[in-house]
């Protein structure tokens, strides 16, 4: 099983995410020939708010423009209904017209493909955000449908070979495919000043999407839900968006809404975003989601899905490549509802590698990239340090669950090999909404901490004393305040170190590191059973108070 690609057409490197878009090609063609009957659900257009009349406003009293907003207001329970239908429907593919020419087209012909700025929607109009759409081609064969709503009403925003500029691909004749739909699309908005519009947030493949804060660079995806990515009967399932709708924004907006509509074998799903642009880039996810009754029930269904990348680090060095670091992510943070905090490091496993966080509640998660010097990566083409961590913060009470973390094993940096999500623990029966909502705010420089110390850093390996056969050594710096406040330099700060069974503490040791003002705990741990996983705790507590999140690592079987 491997995580799926985010392969954009903007990619840094022509092999980014190759590997894993293999899986949810071979998914998307299974469900296809699983299928007796290929047919689409009708496409009349959803119902909206449209325009007065000319009898009306020849009215005395003229009728009031509706607004963006009033647009979009009873947009998502009309979306929600239809997503109802479907889940009550056996599944039905949105059929592929794209060309074979198109399929056939190698990496470098397909990224020579690309719009038109000059074309994008709204930029006659003069509005902050703009819309720009990728091409099928090559890995991207799977269409979607586009929608503008606007005070106007609903309108189509299909394929146009004049929008495209098709660069060395003399051969091709888009003129005679028709309507065959786009790969996705990508918004724009002046995020970083006022003379360019900077590419904000882009939706392709699957359920993918992106977004940027000011300075950052694209790193980790989100997706709008994962489908027995760990604990299936059979592979990962990948849910895909198949309609959008994009609602006009008025002069002078801070905030653009999407509409998507969400189809898979097993769950059909509507989803609305609010996208506020900023120095952290908000997005407001609102999905209500239909699991249709099959024979084969969903075994772990994945909310706010995170995909990310960490092939190593200060954790898990590679001798052989010069950069000390290389990841969009260095570790998973998780804020319970009891108030703990939980920071674990992530690694390159050698096998697949689940791990879970069971919790009565949820205040949040994030796949963190907390490295944020450039002497950490020392690329200056990746720029790592500037790509965007992730923070999901529930909306409402999401009930009992788990937060689950799937790292996979990964030669390379052109993988997604991280996957984190939430697992509530009551699924909803076949036909019955799962109505819940989040914020993921992508997040640089500045980013969700705890109230307490924060690790800054994990190491592993020994010092100037050898170790003993199956011991392992770590070394952890804490950082941050208590409160607001530092901890006094002579502070009374212990360690609180712990092991399940399969291994044992050997020795611990905490202490301030004058240089960094970081308290420092070293911490040796001898494994007992090597064909078990071992799980370390740690935290600082300075008296009865405890000062630290709590560091969790796990040393998986030899």
């Amino acid at each position: 099983m491997t995580a799926p690609v985010r392969c954009f057409v903007t990619a840094r490197r022509p092999a980014r995410r190759m590997l894993a878009l293999a899986v949810w090609l071979a998914a998307q063609a299974g469900a296809r020939a699983a299928t007796p009957a290929v047919s689409e659900l009708p496409q009349a257009p959803l119902q909206v708010a449209t325009a007065p009349s000319a009898s009306a406003a020849a009215s005395a009293t003229p009728p009031a423009v509706p607004s963006a907003a009033s647009v979009a207001a009873p947009f998502f329970d009309r979306l929600g209904e239809r997503a109802r239908t479907m889940a009550g429907q056996p599944y039905a593919p949105v059929p592929s017209r794209t060309p074979q020419a198109l399929k056939d087209l190698s990496y470098d012909q397909a990224r020579d493909i690309r719009f038109r700025p000059d074309h994008a929607v709204w930029r006659s109009l003069g509005l902050p955000f703009e819309l720009m759409f990728f091409h099928l081609g090559k890995y991207q064969t799977e269409p979607v449908r586009m929608h503008e709503l606007s005070p106007d009403g609903e309108r189509a925003l299909p394929y146009r070979p004049e929008d495209f500029d098709y660069g060395a691909n003399t051969a091709l004749q888009p003129a005679a495919w028709g309507d065959i739909g786009h790969a996705g699309f990508r918004v724009h908005y002046p995020l970083n000043g006022s003379a360019y519009k900077d590419e904000l947030i882009v939706f392709q493949g699957a359920s993918y999407f992106r977004a940027l804060g000011a300075g950052q660079h694209y790193g980790l995806s989100a997706r709008g839900l994962a489908v027995d990515s760990a604990g299936g009967s059979g592979p990962e399932e990948f849910p895909r968006f198949t309609d959008f709708w994009v609602v006009r924004p008025e002069a002078g907006a801070k905030v653009l809404t999407v509409f998507a509509l969400l189809d898979s074998p097993r769950v059909a799903g509507a989803y609305r975003f609010d996208i506020q642009p900023g120095q952290s880039t908000a997005v407001n996810v609102k999905a209500r989601v239909y699991l249709r009754q099959t024979t084969q029930p969903i075994r772990t269904l994945g909310v706010a899905p995170l995909t990310s990348m960490f092939q190593f680090g200060e954790n898990q060095p590679n001798k052989d490549d010069f950069r000390p670091e290389v990841h969009d992510s260095d570790g998973l943070m998780v804020a319970s509802g009891t108030g703990e905090w939980l920071w674990r490091p992530l690694q390159n496993p050698r096998w697949p590698l689940v791990t879970s966080f069971a919790m009565p509640s949820l205040r949040g998660f994030g796949l963190m990239q907390r490295d944020r010097s450039f002497a950490s990566y020392e690329d200056p083409e990746a720029r790592y340090e500037k790509r965007p961590s992730a923070w999901v913060t529930p909306v409402g009470d999401w009930g009992a669950g788990r937060v689950e973390l799937m790292q996979l094993p990964t030669p390379d940096e052109t993988n997604d090999n991280i996957v984190a999500y939430w697992v509530p623990a009551q699924m909803p029966a076949a036909g019955q909404p799962l109505d819940l909502a989040w914020r993921i705010d992508w997040q640089g420089d500045a980013q969700q901490r705890p109230p307490a110390l924060w690790v800054s850093q994990t190491r592993a390996g020994r010092g100037f004393a050898p170790l003993a056969a199956g011991e392992r050594q770590f070394v952890i710096d804490f950082n941050g305040t208590v409160g607001g406040k530092p901890l006094p330099d002579n502070a009374a700060v212990q360690a609180v170190v712990s092991s399940n069974d399969a291994g044992r503490i050997t020795e611990q040791n905490v202490y301030r590191v004058d240089a960094t003002g970081a308290w420092r705990l070293t911490l040796r741990v001898q494994t007992l059973d090597p064909a078990r996983p071992v799980e370390l705790r740690a935290y600082l507590r300075s008296g009865a108070d405890t000062v630290s999140e709590t560091w969790t690592q796990i040393l998986p079987p030899q």
